[in-house]
């Protein structure tokens, strides 16, 4: 069975939490998706469809150029969303 997946999503949900650990940002549930959501679409999108094209794209994180650029859109992101957060006091 095929399927399509926006591998990038994989890819910052993985680092986001050791991305945002230090930061001074809240770091509930709903933030860490808008964090997710922004930086996302400020990411090229790494779309598979086979096995083949999943390992493609595992190679290539291991690129430094493509480490920095996920860790600078996360960090990015956790910066508006600190700002900006969208939940209410008691949803934290």
């Amino acid at each position: 069975m095929f399927y399509l997946k926006n591998y990038m999503e994989e890819v910052v949900s993985s680092k986001i939490d050791a991305v945002i650990s230090p930061m001074n940002v809240c770091k509930c549930e709903k933030c860490k998706m808008d964090i997710m959501a922004i930086a996302l679409n400020h990411l090229p999108p790494r779309y598979i469809v086979t096995e083949r094209g999943g390992l493609y794209s595992k190679l290539r994180e291991l690129e430094f150029q493509f480490e920095v650029d996920v860790q600078t859109e996360i960090v990015k992101a956790a910066l508006i969303v600190g700002n900006n957060n969208r939940h209410q006091d008691n949803e934290v």
